[in-house]
């Protein structure tokens, strides 16, 4: 089939990949236009530009792909179908009914739960046991259309949000390649959404990753792995930002507990944090100005003491 790409991040590049790979032809990838990054401000390619041009296939960048030009050059191009994949732009309605065989979304979850910009993450914050890739038809709202294929991922127990991300990207691209098949041959469903058991999954905000003590461990334990690598949850000790990448749930014994936030317990590789109930204990960590280390290796140059208090309240 005559494919047109659409997406921008990491997630969307085995996906491209395979679509190459089972043989397609690509005549076009759109992307979100190029953004300064770092210090020195130089333009970086989005991973789908990358990609694309690594194949010699012809890149778009429209800041807005709803323009009149822009579905003008696309239904020049004449696409049998488009494939989106975290674009990270909403197509407009003159825009979907280009292609004859429509335009198909791969998205993180199992649909109808967690729509949106943020399920990965979202499913390990909410505790579920398993998540998923769909492919649907795009339709008018966001994450509504008519279903095609599913398929289940389980969530490890110490999942994050970094490798259940790459687990997903796999999953979508495999998935990807056996829709398009029933779609070519005809044998594709369409299964509609119940709107009933829909929850949308907001984008993330590096806000959102502030321990907030007071919670149990295990809510709190979640939420380190989903925002592990980011935005990364994090408290403030002794007036500097901590942020935790890996931590235990811990039994803290009553006649050792304290105040929510108040650190409990210090070994060698690890110190505890008080919740509300439970332990945290932090196996992985970056102090404000350093690298990402174990713990271990931060204690060697951090004093850390039982009855030291995490949280907001350092900075007074």
């Amino acid at each position: 089939m005559r494919v047109i790409f659409m997406g921008t991040p990491d997630f969307a590049v085995p996906v491209l990949e395979a679509i190459i790979q089972a043989g397609h032809t690509v005549i076009g990838v759109y992307t979100q236009p190029d953004k300064p990054k770092g210090r020195g401000k130089s333009m970086q390619y989005t991973p789908v530009k990358e990609k694309a041009l690594e194949h010699q296939i012809p890149v778009y960048q429209p800041a807005r792909v709803r323009e009149p030009e822009v579905i003008e050059e696309i239904r020049n191009l004449k696409p049998d179908i488009i494939i989106v994949v975290a674009f990270g732009q909403i197509l407009p309605e003159e825009l979907l009914a280009i292609p004859p065989y429509g335009c198909v979304n791969v998205h993180a979850s199992l649909l109808p739960k967690y729509r949106g910009a943020a399920p990965i993450q979202r499913v390990i914050m909410d505790g579920e046991k398993e998540s998923g890739v769909t492919t649907m038809y795009m339709a008018k709202g966001l994450d509504t259309g008519d279903m095609i294929e599913q398929l289940v991922v389980p969530i490890d127990a110490k999942e994050t949000g970094g490798s259940y991300h790459d687990k997903l990207a796999e999953a979508g691209a495999g998935l990807c390649i056996s829709t398009m098949e029933k779609i070519e041959a005809g044998t594709a469903p369409r299964i509609p959404q119940d709107d009933s058991k829909s929850c949308y999954a907001h984008m993330l905000q590096k806000s959102m990753g502030e321990l907030d003590f007071e919670q149990p461990a295990e809510v709190l334990e979640r939420l380190v792995r989903g925002l592990n690598p980011w935005p990364s949850a994090y408290t403030q000790l002794q007036g500097k930002n901590l942020k935790i990448y890996e931590a235990d749930i811990v039994e803290i014994p009553e006649n050792q507990q304290r105040e929510p936030g108040v650190i409990t317990a210090v070994d060698k590789k690890s110190f505890t944090i008080q919740c509300n109930p439970g332990g945290l204990r932090v196996t992985q960590l970056q102090l404000e100005g350093k690298k990402r280390m174990n713990t271990d290796a931060f204690l060697l140059g951090f004093a850390v003491e039982e009855g030291m208090r995490c949280g907001k309240q350092t900075q007074e």
